[in-house]
């Protein structure tokens, strides 16, 4: 039985309700706590099995089931012919954006695809020990899908973070799916920056309905090859659900931030930092603040209290500090680092001392990306700094990394040997023919060398 994370008694009021859940690392069952606050994390079978339906009905009924979906979720009266996005209000929605909005998009876009060029494959050419020609070539993914949570926020940096990959990789297919509004609207950022950036295939259809037509295609969308982005945990689910019907580039979910801080770390720009990811606002949002001292988690409690009841989504930010939020005092910073590394947190801060810098990158090694520094929150990485904010959430980490162009390229291996090299290899063959009993393969190098 997992052992339940302490509750610390305190008088009732907003500025002590705020962090609920604490850990210390020197608890004799601290691992099975930690756990327990991860475990909150996994998919409950209602969405298993919501999800399932939904791309049951898609494969089935196609078209017909997209616009039951569009009204049963988004409230948007959809006939087939009006799910795509006319090239028309792709260009009226750029126009509408006001100046400092679209120098905020290409500058971004300027950033990102900095980063990401450097990350582009190329092809290369070797001898093997037999003297054979061998290598690898790198062609784009024919097709792909990209999904843009819209509805309550519309994330326009996700447009960039994610087609601007796929131009880079040079796909010659790129579809957009991202939801309307009721009456069918899609936020002018979004519209603007994929008409900033060419794309042309944009489809108002979100959420499950969004996964089932890229994976198995309808009559007016044909299916993609590959697709990509983030979302909410139903999202998420559906793209585990549809991986090997079509590929998928990793399972980034709800949001997560770590941050490990140290007595160097400004208590104010914690909490700024927490409030930031908390206030996605989903419920299933996980927010983990790892100190080394009880007096810096009061410091960034006060000041979360202060500075949540200043936002707009106030409401919703409080949500996930009720529920998916977690404290943990450790007495070395040796011991975070073994904590990120169970956690895999999509987003880390180390917010330490510049001499433990160094030995915490090297330990940390399942972190979707690491912010460094009192002056490097999350959101710089959300928006600008270059790399993809689409990365591994709910412990993926352990096995995904984050976007990057390699993911929209296919790669192939080649391999040429010639009389002398494959003489070379005819004993290898051979050998691994009898072991194997595999005579054919055997026989199909064997008749090249007596031939």
């Amino acid at each position: 039985m997992a052992t339940k994370s302490k509750k610390r008694v305190r008088p009732a009021g907003p500025e002590n309700a705020l962090l609920a859940k604490t850990l210390h690392s020197s608890d004799a069952h601290f691992a099975r706590g930690l756990a327990a606050f991860c475990q909150e994390a996994q998919v409950p079978e209602k969405v298993t099995q919501s999800v399932a339906a939904i791309l049951a009905d898609i494969r089935a009924r196609g078209d017909a089931a997209l616009s039951h979906y569009a009204a049963q979720f988004d409230g948007a009266q959809l006939a087939p012919g009006e799910f795509r996005v006319s090239p028309a209000e792709l260009a009226a929605a750029h126009k509408r954006l006001p100046l400092a909005e679209r120098r905020a998009i290409k500058a971004a876009h300027a950033a990102i695809l900095a980063f990401n060029r450097e990350g582009r494959a190329k092809p290369w050419r070797a001898r093997n020990p037999h003297g054979a020609t061998v290598g690898e070539k790198f062609d784009p993914i024919r097709r792909v899908g990209l999904y843009v949570p819209g509805g309550q926020v519309p994330l326009v940096s996700t447009v960039l973070m994610t087609a601007t990959l796929a131009k880079i990789a040079g796909c010659p297919e790129i579809a957009v799916f991202t939801p309307s509004d009721a009456q069918g609207r899609v936020a002018d950022g979004l519209l603007g920056a994929l008409h900033f950036l060419g794309i042309s295939e944009v489809y108002r259809i979100g959420g499950v309905q969004a996964i089932g037509a890229m994976a198995y295609g309808t009559a007016t969308i044909p299916r993609v090859d590959k697709l990509f982005g983030p979302g909410n945990a139903y999202v998420c689910e559906a793209k585990r659900q549809v991986f090997g019907a079509v590929g998928v580039d990793s399972l980034p979910g709800p949001s997560e931030l770590m941050v490990i801080a140290d007595a160097t770390a400004r208590a104010d720009y914690v909490a700024s930092d927490l409030l930031a990811q908390a206030e996605h606002g989903s419920g299933r949002e996980k927010i983990y603040l790892v100190v080394t001292s009880e007096a810096l988690a009061r410091a960034v409690e006060r000041e979360l209290a202060a500075q949540a009841r200043t936002l707009s989504r106030s409401e919703k930010a409080q949500r996930v500090l009720d529920e998916g939020f977690l404290t943990i005092i450790v007495k070395r910073l040796e011991e975070a680092a073994a904590i990120a590394n169970t956690v895999a947190p999509e987003h880390l801060e180390l917010i330490v001392k510049p001499a433990a810098e160094k030995s915490l990158l090297k330990a940390i090694t399942t972190a979707g990306a690491i912010m460094i520094g009192n002056h490097t929150p999350t959101a710089l990485g959300d928006f600008t700094a270059g790399p993809s904010h689409v990365l591994p959430t709910g412990g993926s980490g352990r096995f995904f990394s984050g976007l990057r162009v390699a993911d929209f390229v296919r790669r192939t291996s080649l391999v040429r040997y010639d009389a002398k090299s494959v003489r070379l290899a005819e004993p290898v063959v051979s050998a691994f023919a009898a072991m194997e009993q595999l005579d054919a393969h055997g026989r199909s190098v064997s008749i090249r060398v007596a031939g």
